[in-house]
């Protein structure tokens, strides 16, 4: 945080974040979905802190990190029809973060969804094929950056939608920030 932002307002945005992501993870877990009433002023919000907290610079800090946050999500949803609703919470807590803090967000939140997503799928006793699906998926990613295959031919080696074992992500989200935020409280 920029020294702008008084000591006793220095931990809000941690509190907004994970007040929000736990009210998606909730909807989320319910619904199979986090809806757009959510995430959009959210962002919205995460705007006006950057630009009170630290102006222009902030700003265009808190932009870039919703970008680089919220790209994982979008490949993901391109490639594998993940949720869009996901990306678009994490860039909305991007821009509240700012590329720093966002960046070990991003790292926590990859982390917890993984081990949520092994459990789910233990849960549902479909662990053999969420791994299946899981290797087809890096394959497929591999192949459309590392060789001269276009989108079309990699297209092919991706799972079926309809094997795909859907799972509430925004879980995974709320588990990341948590971390993330007891780790900036306790340091």
């Amino acid at each position: 945080m920029l020294s702008v932002v008084p000591h006793n307002f220095a931990l809000l945005p941690w509190g907004v974040l994970l007040a929000v992501s736990l009210v998606a993870a909730a909807i989320d877990m319910r619904t199979g979905r986090i809806p757009n009433w959510l995430t959009a002023p959210l962002f919205l919000a995460g705007l006006l802190w950057a630009g009170w907290s630290g102006g222009a610079a902030q700003i265009f800090d808190g932009l870039a990190a919703a970008i680089i946050v919220a790209l994982p999500f979008v490949v993901l949803f391109v490639i594998a029809g993940g949720g869009a609703a996901d990306a678009k919470l994490m860039g909305a807590l991007g821009v509240w973060l700012g590329i720093g803090s966002g960046c070990t967000v991003l790292v926590a939140v990859c982390l917890c969804g993984v081990v949520v997503g092994l459990i789910f799928a233990l849960c549902k006793r479909q662990t053999g094929g969420v791994l299946r699906n899981l290797r087809m998926i890096c394959v497929s990613l591999f192949c459309l950056l590392y060789s001269k295959r276009k989108w079309r031919q990699t297209d092919l080696l991706l799972p079926d939608a309809q094997k795909m074992l859907p799972m509430p992500y925004g879980l995974a989200i709320f588990l990341g920030v948590s971390a993330v935020a007891l780790r900036v409280y306790f340091s």
